[in-house]
């Protein structure tokens, strides 16, 4: 019989190993990532000011931003930071 303690840490050791253990296998394995797209030109960003403001703007750019975040080995980094939140956490 374990006590919790025993238990805790076998837990947390579980946590930290498949989830440092990802994010380099990802790392090794993730592809070049895919040229960025064609910089957004001048009218479309005239347009997105125009239609939304400049919060519209940078809403657009937060949001191509946190997409970056899942692919290739940005990836990687993206869940080693989430590993040692929830190590953290727990």
């Amino acid at each position: 019989m374990t006590t919790p303690h025993v238990r805790f840490r076998a837990i947390l050791a579980a946590i930290l190993i498949v989830g440092l253990g990802s994010p380099l296998l990802v790392f090794v394995f993730a592809g070049i990532a895919p040229a960025d797209p064609p910089g957004k030109s001048k009218m479309f960003v005239h347009d997105m000011v125009l239609y939304g403001g400049k919060a519209n703007l940078l809403g657009s750019e937060f949001a191509d931003w946190l997409g970056s975040l899942w692919h290739g080995k940005r990836l990687a980094a993206t869940i080693a930071v989430i590993t040692l939140l929830v190590a953290g956490a727990f």
